[in-house]
This record gives structure tokens, sequence and C-alpha cells, in this order.
């Protein structure tokens, strides 16, 4: 499938009706479409969060990306995947990153959405901070993320 994989590091919203459309566009072969939305939230590991700023390597970032679509295209039968993954300052509610997976069937699909989430979660190379009452603080990784990663 041409263009089947897009991978967008960007400090603009996306818009997810849209996002959706091009998972679709001129594919009759897949019949399954998985999306996950991550928002900015409120509270994070014990603390009252304000805001949340992203930072990435430009290049490196994308390229990362692209591996793991890859390699969630090595190891289930799927058609497109959409990774958007915004950077810079967010605010509460907005929107974080949006995955899109399509196949011929949601097993496949359910499992390389959740696959790419879990990397992006560990391994991606993005660097979180986070506004809260209490100041400034870098988000360290969790264990129950760390756990995730490992079924794969």
């Amino acid at each position: 499938m041409l263009n089947s994989i897009r991978v967008l590091v960007q400090n603009d919203d996306f818009d997810l009706g849209s996002e959706y459309q091009k998972l679709l566009a001129n594919d009759t072969e897949n019949g399954a479409v998985v999306t996950f939305t991550g928002l900015v939230r409120d509270y994070n590991q014990g603390h009252q969060v304000l805001g949340l700023t992203l930072e990435h390597y430009p290049g490196m970032t994308e390229k990362a990306l692209e591996t793991i679509a890859l390699e969630a295209k090595q190891k289930w039968p799927l058609g497109r995947i959409t990774i958007i993954h915004r950077v810079g300052s967010l605010g509460l509610s907005e929107q974080i990153v949006f995955v899109g997976v399509t196949s011929k069937h949601r097993e496949a699909a359910f499992s390389a959405s959740q696959f790419i989430m879990d990397y992006l979660k560990n391994d991606a190379p993005f660097w979180k901070k986070e506004q809260t009452t209490e100041g400034e603080r870098w988000v360290e990784f969790n264990d129950k993320d760390k756990d995730a990663l490992s079924r794969w």
C-alpha cells in the first residue's frame, strides 16, 4: 500500500476527523480502523498538573517513530499507520498524540496500536516537563509503562 506510514512531529494541533478520513481514503481492503488520542491531563504521578512541555530532537525523533511503525508492520498484517506527536507547550485537555492503524481484522489493529503506544511511552525520544502547582518537573518513566512494553 503506497504511503502506508505517516509520521508527523509538530507543534500544531491535529484534526481527528481529518486524520481518520486520511486513514480510510481509497482503501477497500482493510476492515478495521483503530485510533488512539492522548490528552494532557490534570494529575500525574502524584502531582497536580497545570500544563506540559514536550521536547525532542528533530530528525532523530521522526526516524525513531518510522522504525517502530515498520516494526509493527512486520509483526501484524497492517494497512496504514499514522503517528502524530505534538511538541512544545500544551495546556490541559490538549491533544498530545494520535495513533491510527488499519488492518483487515480488528485483532491486528488493536495489538499494533497498543504496541506503538507502549513504545511511545517508554522509548520514543521525547522529554516531558510538567508545570505543576509545586513548580516544573521532568516526567520520569514508571513501572506500569515498562511492564506494558515488556509484553511485546
